[in-house]
């Protein structure tokens, strides 16, 4: 583990030495969860999908919910109908 210091500007920002985003491979834009307790603050850099990764979840989610359907006899033809019958209620 590498210990560097830095300083925390007027606004509260700090920077995050260049070796250490180099070693995690940080840019411009990624994301971290930020914990804090009493004296000490860790950064935890956020993983986010791709896009292709996310539209391959989707695909997964979309193909789940079909077969649910399937199973219980309901067409996509039938969800207008069901959705006007929930907004109902």
């Amino acid at each position: 583990m590498e210990i560097e210091t830095t300083k925390m500007s007027s606004r509260g920002q700090i920077v995050i030495p260049l070796d250490i985003r180099e070693r995690i491979k940080a840019e411009e834009g990624t994301i971290f969860v930020v914990m804090g307790t009493k004296d000490s603050i860790v950064l935890k850099k956020i993983k986010t999908p791709s896009k292709e990764a996310l539209i391959k979840e989707l695909e997964s989610i979309a193909k789940e919910g079909r077969k649910r359907l399937e199973r219980k006899g309901i067409k996509e033809s039938d969800i207008p109908e069901i959705v006007q019958k929930s907004r109902r209620k």
